[in-house]
């Protein structure tokens, strides 16, 4: 099945158990991440000032994380998972201890880029090891696993922001990251064995193409997170920074294509399954920031709910996501990754179609019940593409894989927040007659009793959000058309002997997958545990 064969005797299956306790745990520190500081602001900003530039706590280390996950991507097939996922772990502790010590904000933003540079490693190699320990049958239960991990991280990283930040200090936010990351690491390095591959001439490292992807990214990445923000979309700032990352787009692809090995290989593309699921993804990137960044504007601005009530609202969508993904796997053995996929996101885009038809101002109980229709609809759509790509390709190409995938998802909720952005910020406007933005609106209807006319002003901002739904929705078509038009019916899977053959779900595997060279495996397909290497 493209994935490790299943080993029997309780004391590999302790060992299989301890490292997939170490996954959830490191997962963990990457989920918590953006949760827990975003409560621990006002804290960070009264000790350290920085107001105008606080928000690169977050810019900085989403940066890092995404154009580093393709490089790790093409490291875990080179070297292995498990050097990757310890460095990049003791990268990111490494950066928690730098962050906690910081004395300014230009320093604590700096420190956060180094987190978000060890996040990348962890976010890609989990997520790569959790299809190299499982075969194809039992993959769904550690990929539901860590969809709980990050379920849990959004329930429960406020909270524990907001305890830390107000009983022992902001610092602590980061340092409660050593002792979970040291217990993770521990466990890597003591149970993960990976299997003795056999050696080849010494692999060459693509630094140039690295080095180019890291500008590409960080360039284009950076003129989208600022651009309304510290620069107007039309001005020499934004233009210059747009040019400039399209030119280094253009060295990418002239270094990449004369690279040896390069960091974004051309079949990432060029097969049909990978290229339909990573545009799929990148449109859910883009769809996820409509409930994630305007849901608890519009609980708080709109239904008038306090903060933890709205995020009540938002949390029911993490509830429903994991327990829809679990139970997937019985619905793709029969109909196919395919198909259960786009059964998920048809109904996604019903769900987000179904948003603006909500009654105003309404009550708390009708987006909630959206959220969790929204969040089952997901987990039906989002683990069948990942289980089934990965089953796609052998051990040697599913690190770079499982980056592209991850990669496109970060675009696309990169790109959604400026766009999106924009949108609800142009509707306001309109509504409004003037100027203005959806975060000063709602920090003005916190005192209603300031504001002249607030119904105007929570009608203007349920416009506002209702167009991002909409925005949202066409994004949910777009993956739907790549699945329907890119994707063959049958993702054609590896078998054990790394040999293509047809889905479960029975029927013929679609054999063109745009497949244009390229080893399937060039390591054999064995368990991560299977074979020490000590």
């Amino acid at each position: 099945m493209g994935g490790a064969t299943t080993q029997t005797g309780t004391g590999e299956d302790r060992r299989r158990g301890a490292v997939v306790a170490a996954l959830m745990l490191s997962m963990a520190l990457a989920a918590l991440d953006s949760t827990i500081v975003s409560t621990a602001v006002p804290q960070i900003v009264g000790d350290l000032g920085g107001f105008s530039v606080f928000s690169w706590l977050f810019s900085g280390y989403l940066l890092a994380v995404t154009v580093t996950l393709p490089v790790y991507g093409k490291l875990s097939d080179t070297f292995g998972r498990k050097p990757v996922l310890i460095g990049g772990s003791i990268l990111f502790l490494v950066g928690s201890v730098l962050c906690a010590g910081s004395w300014n904000m230009g320093a604590l933003i700096a420190f956060r880029v180094v987190q978000g540079l060890g996040g990348g490693a962890i976010q890609g190699t989990v997520q790569t090891l959790a299809a190299d320990l499982y075969p194809l049958e039992e993959r769904p239960r550690i990929q539901a696993r860590l969809s709980t991990v990050w379920a849990t991280s959004a329930v429960a990283g406020p909270a524990l922001g907001g305890l830390l930040a107000s009983y022992a200090g902001w610092r602590w936010i980061f340092l409660i990251n050593v002792p979970v990351g040291a217990i993770a690491l521990w466990l890597v390095v003591r149970h993960l064995h990976e299997p003795v591959r056999e050696k080849g001439p010494r692999a060459r490292i693509d630094w140039a193409g690295a080095l180019a992807v890291f500008a590409c990214g960080g360039v284009l990445l950076t003129a989208l997170v600022q651009g309304g923000v510290a620069w107007d979309w039309i001005s020499v700032p934004s233009i210059a920074m747009f040019g400039t990352g399209v030119a280094l787009i253009g060295a990418v692809v002239a270094i990449e294509r004369r690279a040896a090995e390069p960091i974004i290989p051309g079949w990432v593309w060029r097969r049909r399954t990978i290229a339909a699921v990573n545009l799929a993804l990148g449109a859910l990137g883009l769809l996820m920031v409509a409930p994630t960044v305007f849901v608890p504007t519009y609980a708080q601005a709109v239904l008038g709910l306090a903060p933890m009530a709205a995020g009540f609202v938002l949390s029911v969508m993490t509830l429903s996501w994991p327990v829809s993904a679990a139970l997937s796997q019985h619905v793709y053995r029969r109909i196919g990754f395919r198909n259960t996929a786009v059964v998920g996101i048809a109904a996604a885009l019903l769900i987000l179609l179904a948003f603006p038809l909500l009654p105003y101002p309404g009550s708390a109980w009708q987006p909630a019940l959206v959220m969790l229709l929204l969040g089952a609809a997901l987990g039906l759509f989002q683990l069948p593409l990942i289980v089934g790509v990965q089953s796609t390709v052998g051990w040697a190409e599913r690190g770079t894989t499982t980056a592209s995938v991850l990669f496109c998802r970060q675009i696309g909720q990169t790109v959604g927040a400026a766009l999106f952005g924009a949108v609800a910020n142009t509707v306001l406007a309109g509504r409004l007659g003037g100027a203005g933005s959806l975060d000063s609106v709602a920090k003005a209807l916190e005192d209603p009793a300031s504001v002249a006319d607030p119904d105007r002003l929570r009608r203007a901002v349920a416009a506002a959000v209702d167009s991002v739904y909409v925005g949202a929705a066409c994004a949910a078509a777009l993956a739907l058309i790549a699945l329907l038009c890119l994707a063959p019916r049958r993702f054609p899977v590896l078998d054990q002997d790394g040999e293509r053959g047809g889905e479960q779900s029975g029927g013929a595997a679609s054999g063109a997958d745009g497949n244009s060279g390229g080893s399937q495996d060039a390591h054999p397909h064995h368990s991560p545990l299977s074979q020490r290497t000590d």
